[in-house]
């Protein structure tokens, strides 16, 4: 693709309360808080307008400073923070959850997520009633998960409240997580997909590398389109400016069906990170 501005407007997804959340964002994990500055800035003008950061990233003041030096209206921007497992509990979510405002120099997120269940001892449960205190103080517009399987879902739900309104899921290519994704569109969870890219082990891969010269693209991007025609939400993430714009220009082509089943056919429950069932933080 070239280096041409990306003048294509960010598709969104509509939440289960209503709420839009820009199908494409911008990621920051594994990003130190001075390097997050910069990479927020030039993803803001690149168009991006969806930000994920998270308390235990510890670049959250660096993605509030390039907000604020953005001079965006807060509006036009849609922030996800996440609840590090270390402060699950009622009365420890509300504090962590104002400590991370304080950190972003915000007065309200658009989506707060539970990072991870830690079934060892159940405390989301506590955590999740708590994210419903905040959703009815107007102090975040939407509240859900991350790296929730049904069985963690399904007590959520089971609670008779709110119903989480994204399950942010390690999915790529090598690892679809097909049981989680179908138990997210049964009850009508949103897909967000961390690390879309796999950290770039598919990359190469020759199915993907000859579909992206039959569409004059790169591999990535073939990857984020993937993704997007399953509706999935995506958050890719690059320090690089030339790749935070190139990750962004994935509009201007479509994956036809036979595409989309050889990028199907990858799977190889090729997971990079933690497994749900096991991480307790």
């Amino acid at each position: 693709m070239t280096s041409t501005p990306v003048t294509t407007s960010i598709p969104a997804v509509v939440l289960n309360n209503g709420v839009r959340m820009p199908q494409l964002g911008f990621g920051v994990f594994q990003v130190s808080d001075d390097d997050t500055t910069a990479a927020v800035s030039h993803a803001l003008a690149a168009g991006y307008r969806s930000i994920d950061t998270a308390a235990i990233y510890g670049n959250e003041a660096g993605t509030g400073r390039a907000i604020a030096e953005s001079g965006i209206d807060r509006g036009e921007l849609f922030i996800t923070s996440k609840l590090w497992v270390a402060d699950l509990g009622y009365d420890s979510t509300l504090a962590a959850f104002d400590a991370s405002l304080a950190r972003l120099g915000l007065d309200y997120l658009d989506l707060y997520l539970i990072h991870w269940p830690a079934p060892s001892t159940d405390r989301y449960l506590d955590s999740w009633r708590a994210l419903e205190k905040l959703l009815a103080d107007g102090k975040v517009r939407a509240i859900g998960v991350s790296n929730f399987l049904p069985e963690h879902l399904q007590k959520l739900i089971g609670l008779g409240g709110t119903v989480p309104a994204v399950n942010q899921i390690e999915l790529h290519p090598a690892l679809q997580q097909r049981d989680t994704v179908a138990f997210n569109t049964a009850h009508g969870i949103a897909t967000e997909a961390w690390s879309p890219l796999a950290q770039g082990s598919v990359l190469a891969d020759p199915s993907v590398t000859d579909i992206a010269h039959g569409h004059g693209v790169t591999p990535a991007q073939v990857i984020l389109r993937w993704h997007l025609q399953q509706g999935r939400i995506i958050i890719p993430k690059s320090v690089t400016p030339q790749r935070i714009k190139d990750n962004l220009d994935v509009f201007g082509f479509d994956l036809a069906a036979d595409e989309i089943a050889v990028m199907d056919g990858l799977e190889r429950d090729g997971r990079t990170g933690p497994h749900p069932a096991d991480f307790n933080g």
